[in-house]
C-alpha cells in the first residue's frame, strides 16, 4: 500500500506539473498573439513578437504552438485583449505589480482585488507602488558563456547599461534600447536563455516568515489566474522560509 500511495503522489505531481505547463503555454501563446497583432507577424520586424517567441522557447514551448499563436493574429481569430496593470500592497508591507491581459476588465479587476483582500493585502490605484520599481530589459545567458570580464566587454559593445554576473550573466538595459541590445548580444553570443522587459524593485523589503507564507499564497493565486501574465514584488524572504518551502 505504501508503494501504491507513493505512485499516486507521483502521478498527482505530474498531473499538477502538466496542468501548470498547459497554463503557462496558454499565457505565452496569448502574449505571442497580442504581440503579432500589435505589428507585423514577422519577428524579424516586430521586436515585441521576437521577445515573446524567445520567452516561449525558453520554456520549451513547441514550435507548432508558437506558429498557431501567430496565425491567430494573422487570421483574425484571436480574441481582443486589454493590457492592464494592477498595483497593491501585500503582507509585510510589500509592493506588488500585476500585469494582465483580459477580454473582461470587470471580471479580472474583481478577481485580483479579491485575492489581495483574502491574503491580507489591498489593491491600490495605478502608480501607487510602481514608483518603487524600475522598468528594465533583462537579457540572460548561462554562466558558461564566458568570464565576467568577457561579459562586461560584451555589454559595453552591445550598449547595455550593466552586466550582473552570478549564477547567470544578466545584461540590463532600458526598455527603449532593449531590442537593439538583445540583437547585438545575440549576434555575438548566440540566442539568450531569456529576454524580457520587467519591473525591478529599487529596494527590497525583508518579510517575516509568517507574513512571507501568506505573501507567497497571494502571489501563487495571482500567478495562477488565467488573465495574469506576470507578478512582480519587492519582497525578500528568509533562508529558513525558503528552505522550509524547498526553495
Amino acid at each position: 500500500m505504501a508503494g501504491h500511495s507513493q505512485f499516486k503522489n507521483i502521478m498527482f505531481r505530474k498531473g499538477k506539473q502538466d496542468k501548470e505547463r498547459s497554463k503557462l503555454f496558454a499565457k505565452l501563446s496569448r502574449e505571442i498573439t497580442v504581440a503579432a497583432k500589435s505589428g507585423l507577424p514577422d519577428p524579424a520586424h516586430n521586436p515585441r513578437l521576437r521577445t515573446a517567441i524567445i520567452a516561449a522557447k525558453a520554456e520549451s514551448m513547441p514550435k507548432d504552438n508558437i506558429e498557431r499563436a501567430i496565425q491567430k493574429a494573422v487570421g483574425g481569430t484571436g480574441e481582443n485583449y486589454d493590457e492592464i496593470r494592477y498595483e497593491g500592497r501585500g503582507p509585510g508591507g510589500t509592493a506588488i505589480i500585476v500585469e494582465a491581459m483580459t477580454d473582461n476588465r470587470n471580471r479580472t479587476s474583481a478577481d485580483v482585488r479579491a485575492a489581495f483582500s483574502k491574503y491580507g493585502g489591498s489593491m491600490g490605484e495605478t502608480g501607487s507602488v510602481s514608483f518603487m520599481f524600475d522598468k528594465v530589459g533583462v537579457i540572460s545567458y548561462p554562466k558558461e558563456k564566458g568570464s565576467e570580464d568577457a561579459m562586461l566587454e560584451a555589454a559595453l559593445e552591445a550598449g547595455a547599461d550593466e552586466c550582473i554576473s552570478g549564477e547567470t550573466h544578466e545584461f540590463i538595459t532600458s526598455p527603449e534600447s532593449f531590442a537593439a541590445v538583445r540583437d547585438a548580444l545575440e549576434a555575438k553570443l548566440g540566442a539568450p536563455a531569456s529576454a524580457a522587459i520587467i519591473w525591478r524593485p529599487q529596494n527590497t523589503v525583508s518579510v517575516p516568515d509568517e507574513a512571507g507564507e501568506t505573501l507567497l499564497k497571494l502571489i501563487e493565486v495571482l500567478d495562477d489566474h488565467d488573465d495574469v501574465q506576470n507578478v512582480y514584488g519587492n519582497y525578500e524572504l528568509s533562508d529558513a522560509l525558503m528552505a522550509k518551502l524547498g526553495g
